[in-house]
């Protein structure tokens, strides 16, 4: 418990963020949640933080407040269920700088409701700031922070959490807290949201707002987790237009275009329902799909091994055995190949003219047969891995080579893997897990 000075209390303190070391002056106020420091900056405005994140304390004299004749925030309506809203960063919560153009990450967690009033009508709102990073920054010890402070929002009592994250990486973060609170059976005790925008709030053709309202409107009153692709959802516009938002399962969705609104769509699945807004405010409207019975609830989420290194390599023309054996000899826990096709690699020489293809052959024969992993997912955005079709996929298995008859999304497939590793799998143990369908990553249903 951190030594907390009276409300009041001039203070300046060192907190600890993703993105390094930030300092604040203000003053001392009651911590806004159970395991937080809440204090009012210079500039009037309000900030909480985990206690891990305090470095430091230093008590001042004084500390000089800028003068603030705006009313007091509105206070939050007390019979609305709890919603927590952790900010990472990205897009949603960034503004434009219009000296220079380029869009900085700048938007605190408070200014988020000030700027989507129609929250407060939605949910009670708790703002927790994790950090303020671009996504495509974030490694798995940020999903572990993820996931742990999930876990800190249901045992305070909230019923849904939303994380508002940067797009680019959205679904492998999606991904993480699918697996960590489902990937070993249960189920997480409240809905988990993840949403971000393609274009910053002050836009006028940003999709913050929308995206925003739908996913806290889903995080409060949408149906109770199964634990089976609803661990963790991701909700972002479903078409370029306003009114309707997607739901898609956080182990199945990818990013399919870098700047339309509507850039994610679900891999070898549907979409799980829409959050329609026509300005009446949202309504929640299921997709069709086979009901999942619910799991037992999970007590903690399941976490990274944060020391699991995997390398990745796309089968094509450029892969070259010399960069397999720097994985190889370089003590990575798995080897991840982004196969062609159906699965295959280019380990074949029909026309004796590219010993670098036998090479390649050999030095995945004898690192399967030293128990080593070596997994193949689709290099395409859909379909299943089969190395049952053609000689060369049946050579591939005969190796010792895992991935025939997965249908995980090729992004979600790197988080199911490191998943398996931090389970303490051998090859085995991965090669068993990786036709399983943990979470929704690979349902029966959508096989061909």
């Amino acid at each position: 418990m951190v030594d907390w000075p009276e409300p009041g209390t001039p203070v300046k303190v060192v907190i600890k963020t993703w993105s390094g070391m930030v300092e604040h002056e203000g003053l001392a106020l009651p911590p806004s949640g159970p395991k937080l420091v809440t204090l009012k900056l210079v500039n009037g405005y309000n900030v909480s933080y985990p206690e891990s994140y305090l470095e430091s304390i230093e008590v001042l004299d004084e500390v000089h407040m800028a003068e603030d004749d705006t009313p007091p925030p509105a206070p939050q309506d007390e019979t609305l269920p709890l919603v927590h809203l952790l900010h990472t960063g990205g897009t949603i919560a960034s503004k434009v700088d219009y000296a220079t153009g380029a869009v900085t990450a700048r938007f605190e967690p408070h200014e988020l409701l000030d700027a989507v009033p129609e929250l407060r009508s939605v949910a009670r709102i708790r703002a927790v700031k994790l950090g303020n990073m671009w996504s495509d920054d974030i490694r798995p010890r940020h999903w572990n922070r993820m996931l742990k402070a999930t876990e800190e929002a249901f045992a305070e009592g909230a019923v849904g959490v939303v994380i508002t994250h940067g797009t680019d990486t959205l679904h492998l973060s999606a991904a993480a807290l699918g697996y960590g609170w489902a990937g070993a059976g249960g189920r997480p005790p409240g809905r988990i949201v993840i949403t971000g925008s393609q274009r910053s709030p002050d836009r006028g053709s940003s999709d913050a707002a929308e995206n925003l309202i739908a996913a806290v409107h889903w995080a409060a009153h949408g149906p109770a987790p199964t634990g089976y692709r609803d661990a963790s959802v991701v909700i972002l516009h479903a078409a370029s237009s306003d009114g309707s938002c997607a739901v898609l399962p956080g182990v199945a969705c990818r990013k399919y275009h870098s700047s339309r609104r509507d850039a994610f769509k679900p891999i070898n699945q549907d979409a799980l329902a829409f959050v329609l807004n026509d300005g009446g405010g949202p309504v929640i409207e299921m997709a069709e799909h086979e009901p999942a019975d619910a799991r037992v609830e999970a007590i903690s989420p399941m976490l990274f091994d944060e020391n699991i290194k995997i390398a990745q390599f796309i089968a094509d023309a450029h892969l070259q055995p010399e960069l397999v054996k720097a994985g190889i000899e370089g003590g990575f826990d798995a080897l991840l190949f982004h196969g062609t096709g159906l699965g295959h690699l280019p380990i074949s020489d029909p026309q004796d003219d590219s010993v670098e293809n036998t090479v390649l052959r050999l030095m995945l024969e004898d690192h399967c047969a030293n128990d080593g992993v070596v997994v193949v997912v689709a290099q395409t955005i859909e379909g299943p891995i089969n190395m049952n079709v053609y000689a060369k996929g049946r050579e591939q298995q005969a190796m010792g080579i895992i991935g025939h008859g997965s249908l995980c999304p090729p992004t979600s497939a790197l988080v199911k893997l490191h998943h398996l590793l931090s389970r303490g799998e051998g090859r085995d143990g991965v090669a068993a897990g990786w036709v399983e369908d943990l979470c929704g990553e690979n349902p029966d249903d959508a096989r061909e």
